[in-house]
């Protein structure tokens, strides 16, 4: 409230400020002689005027006034009033952890707890967490799945940032949302779309021709920078716009000098002289050839090379080495005990430990022979457990073959027969695997115990070592045939002969013909071999699938007569009585849950295998 003496003016004015008990104070002597302008929680009252700047003298001394009941208590109820309209814009402001105004994705967090706003925003982002980032890269479109890179938003941290960005009364503040993302796989995820031919930065790096140090000098150039794509996805997926991810021009990390320099001091050194590695009571060398499998040169994300010992990459390079002190790990396996399947738990190996043994060669590499480094063994368990076995389901006998031969158990051909079996027998082959006898058996040669017996060569009968090894296939081939697997690959033979069936037979010569089939059951294949004095017999065991698998012939046609050959006579000259030669097809015919559910046509021609007589007509 204000009141003005007769003839006073606005400009002639003093401001007095009123207190929180209602009391009026004037201001110092400064204050009184500048206008200010008038707002609430002031009381305008009228000022004294001064006199002539030359003749300033100090103002007569007012009369003292009763003061006025009604000025105070107007005053007291301005401050109040002030008083709690402060207090109640600090309440406002203050209200919740998440100031007013606070804005994230066009969602309002303001005045919520951290909980509240975590669910709320949490509820917001959901959509959007599923939705593919959108990328331009290199000019291509592209869509990444986020949970391929680990793309997400952490609400906390978003959360946490939005309870920092301030006190308020007016206004709106948007906080950008956090959002994490894994740049390792981001990068690798767009390496798979980027065209190489626009690649033009090489990286250095240091391999290995034999024991010979070969360098590749880096060059700058375009390509890829995860930092940037990391960047700039994180910008746009949360609002779903597309992000723009060119390629860059990159300066390589490293020089020539440098390389030349770890090729000097590191890779040179490491291959000059074998490292001898002991272990307890034992010991074994590795060769420089076998160091220099071993010995890599990793460049990190900016093209810096560092050289390490691969552990796997060295133990498959020494394995014959390492055998010398190590157990290998025995899975866990199905075996025939009382002519029924029983699981048989593994054990586990003893390896050493190369995670270990690599830092110790890396200490020795760049010394003076004699080098010599301590490794340690470690329990290596199986890649497959009891478990892994029992969800196989092999329960029963799903086919069975069996083929007869002459010459009892003694004969070369025979023994064949049986060591091919035994190679064999326990193999299992999982769901969607595909079985190799090549493969399986490696080569078959004396070493592993196989002889002399005669195979066709050239359409001719020689002596040759693992004579016999057909016989089983044709046995193998037909186990696997009637338990309704997929043939991949299988040859007949030139010639028929009445011990197999015809058509569904095959033979085998490494490396160049092999037997394949896949399984294509949902369920695990235990093959079980069996030998006696005239017969080899396969099996397959498994859960059953099929009703039945047979077989339907057509008549052989065009039959033709064999001619007689005279061959120089030798061991290399083997007689026969000859076979005509015929064309024939099969049908393989499965049934399953009561109806035909594949008729698959397989067809041969035999030639006729000539009468072989050893000398002149």
């Amino acid at each position: 409230m204000t009141s003005r003496p007769e003839g006073a003016t606005p400009d002639d004015t003093v401001i007095l400020n009123a207190g929180p008990d209602g009391s009026v104070t004037a201001p110092d002597e400064a204050d009184a002689t500048v206008p200010l302008p008038m707002s609430s929680n002031t009381v305008v009252m009228p000022a004294q005027r001064g006199a002539p700047e030359e003749e300033q003298l100090p103002p007569p001394p007012a009369p003292e006034r009763p003061r006025s009941r009604r000025g105070v208590l107007v005053a007291a109820a301005v401050a109040g009033v002030l008083v709690v309209g402060a207090g109640g814009a600090g309440a406002y402001a203050t209200a919740g952890d998440i100031p007013r105004g606070t804005e994230v994705l066009g969602l309002d967090l303001g005045a919520l707890s951290r909980s509240a706003a975590e669910k709320a925003l949490g509820d917001h982002v959901a959509t959007r967490s599923a939705q593919p980032a959108r990328i331009r890269l290199d000019g291509k479109d592209v869509t990444v799945k986020p949970e391929a890179v680990g793309l997400a938003f952490d609400v906390p941290a978003t959360v946490d940032a939005a309870a920092k960005s301030g006190r308020r009364l007016f206004g709106v503040e948007v906080v950008a949302p956090v959002v994490r993302v894994e740049q390792a796989k981001l990068e690798a995820a767009l390496r798979k779309h980027v065209n190489t031919e626009r690649v033009t930065v090489r990286r250095p790096a240091i391999t290995f021709k034999g024991v010979a140090p070969v360098a590749t000098y880096p060059q700058a150039g375009l390509d890829l920078d995860g930092a940037v794509a990391a960047e700039r996805v994180t910008g746009a997926w949360p609002t779903g716009q597309v992000a723009d991810v060119p390629l860059t021009t990159r300066a390589p990390a490293m020089t020539r000098e440098q390389v030349d320099a770890l090729i000097t001091d590191v890779a040179e050194p490491a291959v000059a002289a074998p490292v001898t590695v002991t272990v307890g009571a034992e010991s074994f060398r590795l060769a420089p050839a076998t160091l220099a499998k071993g010995l890599v040169f990793r460049a990190d994300a900016k093209g810096v090379l560092t050289p390490a010992i691969d552990g796997p990459k060295l133990r498959a390079a020494g394995r014959a080495q390492f055998s010398k002190v190590e157990t290998a790990a025995k899975p866990a396996t199905v075996r025939l005990r009382n002519g029924k399947p029983q699981i048989v738990a593994g054990a586990p190996g003893r390896l050493v430990d190369v995670a270990k043994l690599g830092p110790a060669l890396l200490g020795v590499l760049t010394g003076p022979a004699p080098r010599e480094v301590t490794g340690v063994l470690v329990e290596a368990g199986s890649d497959t457990s009891v478990a892994d076995v029992a969800k196989l389901g092999i329960k029963q006998r799903v086919s069975t073959f069996t083929t007869y031969f002459t010459g009892g158990r003694s004969s070369p051909r025979s023994q064949n027969i049986i060591t091919v079996a035994k190679a064999v027998d326990g193999a299992i082959v999982r769901p969607g695997a595909t079985f190799s006898l090549n493969g399986h058996t490696g080569e078959r040669n004396y070493a592993k115990g196989y002889k002399d017996a005669p195979v066709i060569v050239n359409g001719v009968l020689e002596p040759g070592v693992g004579g016999g090894a057909s016989q089983f296939t044709t046995t193998l081939f037909n186990a696997a045939y009637y338990a309704g697997l997929e043939d991949v690959e299988h040859k007949p033979h030139s010639f028929y002969f009445s011990r197999y069936p015809s058509v569904i037979e095959s033979t085998i010569f490494y490396p160049t013909l092999d037997l394949k089939f896949k399984n294509t059951t949902p369920y695990g294949i235990l093959i079980d071999t069996a030998t006696t004095g005239r017969s080899v017999t396969v099996s397959m065991w498994s859960t059953k699938v099929y009703d039945s698998v047979k077989t339907v012939y057509g008549p052989r046609r065009n039959v033709t007569s064999p001619s007689t050959v005279h061959r120089e006579p030798g061991p290399r000259c083997i007689t026969s009585s000859g076979l005509p030669g015929f064309t024939q097809d099969a049908w393989r015919v499965i049934r399953k849950d009561g109806r035909e559910v594949e008729r698959k046509k397989f067809t041969w021609r035999y030639d006729p295998e000539p009468r072989f007589v050893c000398g002149g007509e």
